[in-house]
């Protein structure tokens, strides 16, 4: 259908709930889905499990994870059904089962590390006990030094502060079964990729990859080559959503809070900020937040939502209150 044509309003018309590729619940009703899927996680774990900032508790899990727990068993276990099924269509003896990959995106601020963090619990716990590993893409930017070779780091967290290469590379090597793949080690400490120190991936049933781009897309090449995009090794993907201005609540607030804790670590790449009088501080979190982080969200984090299999949007509370599944 050509749209070019049609006038703004009509347009509008075709963002409805009645042309719209999702469906749509409130958290209430997306909480009925979770039928008899058992509650394994404790109040204090969670509490472990919960980034800075975000009140996430058990309550929050009864009502979004464990329905979200159910839906992803489902996936896997159709993605388990149609491997084999390819496997006899093409008369395969030798071909390993692949991970199951989960690819979760959003801004900064927004909650993926806590909602990667509790999904990696909650599926590592099925009656099954899958195999479950969790790897963020922060391990994957090129290192502070090279950024300010080449002036990027006023623009860390933008897609070409990443080594592309070596995510597709990672994750091609898990797609294809390998043992022992390699992932480059981040410390939010020192704001910085650990030289030599690498986590190991071991053929896991399901990995969780975490990152702000990891739904990015780029330009297609006029010949026709194959061009591959860090989500199209992706079985199942979820963008964190929420009001521009909650985030940038949560953003400041949290950087404050930081000031509190990580940043008086002498070794914190943001010791500097722990000393500084509140306003100061504040107006430094503003400036990080409009100059970069905010730029990176309408540039290149919020394009990609309309790709993800699943959106979970947050109120002002940091509570899901409505859950967008694509359809089939």
């Amino acid at each position: 259908m050509d749209l070019t044509n049609i006038q703004p309003a009509v347009l509008d018309h075709f963002t409805g709930d009645e042309f719209s590729p999702y469906r749509f619940f409130t958290a209430d009703k997306w909480a009925e889905f979770r039928a008899d899927t058992p509650l394994t996680l404790t109040e204090d774990e969670v509490r472990r499990l919960r980034s800075l900032n975000d009140p996430v508790d058990l309550d929050e899990v009864r009502r979004i994870y464990l329905s979200l727990s159910r839906l992803l068993s489902a996936h896997v276990e159709s993605s388990q059904l149609l491997f084999e099924q390819r496997k006899r269509f093409l008369n395969l003896s030798d071909v390993a089962k692949t991970p199951f990959i989960i690819g979760i995106a959003g801004s900064v601020a927004v909650g993926k590390s806590t909602t990667a963090r509790v999904l990696a619990e909650l599926l590592a716990r099925w009656p099954s006990s899958p195999k479950v590993d969790l790897v963020t893409t922060d391990g994957f930017l090129y290192p502070n030094e090279v950024l300010r070779q080449e002036n990027l780091m006023d623009r860390k967290g933008f897609p070409e502060s990443y080594d592309v290469g070596a995510v597709l590379r990672f994750l091609s090597e898990i797609k294809a079964g390998q043992n022992s793949v390699r992932a480059p080690r981040y410390s939010h400490l020192t704001y910085d990729v650990l030289p030599g120190e690498f986590i190991t991936i071991d053929r896991p049933d399901i990995l969780i990859f975490e990152g702000i781009n990891v739904l990015q897309v780029r330009d297609l090449p006029a010949d026709g080559k194959i061009v591959p995009f860090v989500s199209d090794f992706f079985d199942f993907s979820i963008y964190i959503d929420a009001a521009e201005a909650d985030i940038h609540r949560w953003y400041v607030d949290r950087f404050m809070n930081l000031r509190q804790t990580a940043f008086r670590n002498p070794e914190s790449f943001f010791h500097r900020f722990a000393a500084i009088r509140a306003d100061a501080a504040r107006a430094i979190a503003e400036s990080l937040w409009q100059n970069i982080n905010l730029k990176n969200l309408h540039q290149n984090i919020l394009p990609t939502r309309p790709r993800a299999d699943l959106i979970l949007r947050k109120a002002a509370n940091h509570r899901i209150e409505q859950v967008a599944l694509r359809k089939l």
